[in-house]
């Protein structure tokens, strides 16, 4: 590929790779899951080079965090400026600007009034957290609604709401009761084998029909959690106007709508929010992965009614870090200086090219996504869309071999998550090899 492109000097993973990976076997947790063997050395822009000397072009941003890239100078700057004045302070004992003048940025970039109070951790499964603890705390009501495929996270309260994959959840009963499961709008594989618009929302009007019927009384349930667009589960996203027609039952029964825009948020799918895509305003809303670029960041922010907690009802001791906080602000301030717009121009780009290759290929079931949030399905076929988890985990591992690191999502999908700085030319560079691995599968 030259030199604008991946430089594979050696098949990975090469003697040096081997090395630490022999290591991490002997003290790392085996619980973490391992596409394929990159041991990363360092990275630039939206490229990564391992121990080995080996370069990849990065389309998964560190699973979305990396909104900037690597080694980013700007960030790299602010890092060093406010590591020298101060690195950990805990905000939730003391005050220091940073954490205040985030918290204050975040309000005002919030779907609807500025009128926001945001509580800091240090990742999405934290803030996730925060939320449920809230939601119970304000409505005082014992239950909350999640999504079949969701994904919130690994933490107890998190994981209750997760519904993604089996292997997650196995082992640790019990977990949070009182939380009940619902079908997300996956119209490519419809539960109820109907098509968009016939359906008129079918998946919403048995919320109401049948769940708060015969298994929940919807006064006593204090919120529905939802991702605008489902990550883990495969990068699902919902037909227009679902969130609103959401929204018109959830405020029938004084239920709160909480958005997990972990992986949504931070200008992912060419808006600051996810949620932005659908026109409504969520009343909590979680962010982490791409709000500091790589460092430990997470928030929950809520309307102020509502996060109206005594002290001491939650806290954190490592929650909104001066440094991490103030390089959110640079990030934001990147964002809406330009960046949000190569998203959606770059983005729309990336959506075409896989869409033509979508055309080519049998295996292709479907290609979705906003932004630079883009799903790729792999299926044995078109006509039948049975899934092949086999062949799209070949699909990943042969990307990586030739220097491509994408990750999987879902049973059957492929996502593409690159920096956000990304360009035209690094595009086609990735799908010229991507398209390259299709024909050799």
């Amino acid at each position: 590929m030259g030199k604008l492109g991946p430089f594979i000097k050696i098949k990975p993973p090469g003697e040096k790779a081997k090395e630490y990976l022999k290591r991490d076997s002997k003290y790392i947790s085996p619980s973490y899951t391992r596409v394929y063997p990159l041991v990363a050395e360092r990275g630039e822009g939206c490229w990564i080079y391992d121990v080995d000397g080996n370069k990849y072009l990065d389309l998964n941003a560190g699973v979305a965090v990396c909104a900037l890239g690597h080694s980013n100078p700007e960030i790299l700057k602010v890092i060093e400026e406010q590591a020298k004045k101060l690195i950990h302070y805990s905000g939730t004992d003391f005050y220091y600007p940073p954490e205040i003048d985030l918290a204050e940025k975040l309000a005002e970039i919030s779907p609807g009034a500025k009128n926001r109070k945001v509580f800091f951790s240090n990742s999405g499964a934290e803030a996730i957290e925060c939320a449920i603890k809230l939601v119970k705390y304000h409505t005082n009501r014992p239950y909350l609604i999640s999504f079949y495929s969701s994904f919130h996270g690994r933490t107890m309260g998190a994981l209750s709401l997760t519904a993604s994959k089996e292997i997650q959840r196995k082992g640790f009963y019990s977990l949070i009761p009182g939380i009940y499961h619902i079908y997300y709008p996956y119209c490519f594989r419809c539960i109820f084998n109907l098509s968009y618009p016939d359906c008129k929302f079918y998946c919403i009007e048995i919320i109401e029909e049948t769940i708060f019927r015969k298994v929940l009384p919807p006064e006593e349930v204090a919120a529905i959690f939802f991702e605008p667009i489902q990550g883990e589960g495969g990068y699902v996203v919902p037909p227009p106007n679902y969130f609103k027609k959401l929204k018109e039952i959830a405020d029938k029964y004084g239920i709160l709508l909480v958005d997990d825009e972990v992986q949504t948020g931070m200008g992912r799918t060419g808006k600051f929010f996810g949620i932005e895509h659908w026109g409504i305003i969520p009343d909590i809303l979680t962010v982490a992965k791409g709000i500091a670029g790589g460092l430990p960041l997470g928030a929950c922010i809520a309307k102020s009614g509502i996060m109206s907690w005594k002290p001491g009802s939650h806290a954190s001791t490592f929650g909104g870090n001066p440094v991490a906080c103030k390089v959110a602000l640079k990030i934001i301030e990147i964002l809406e200086n330009g960046l949000l717009e190569n998203v959606r121009k770059v983005g729309e780009y990336l959506l075409n090219l896989l869409k033509e290759i979508e055309k080519k290929y049998e295996i292709i079931g479907d290609v979705r996504g906003k932004g630079l949030m883009i799903g790729v399905e792999i299926v044995k076929d078109k006509k039948s869309k049975e899934r092949d988890k086999e062949k799209r985990d070949k699909i990943v591992y042969r990307c990586f071999e030739k220097g491509i690191l994408l990750l999987p999502a879902g049973e059957n999908c492929i996502r593409f998550c690159p920096p956000l700085i990304i360009s035209k030319d690094e595009i086609d560079i990735g799908i010229e090899i991507f398209e390259e691995v299709l024909k050799e599968i």
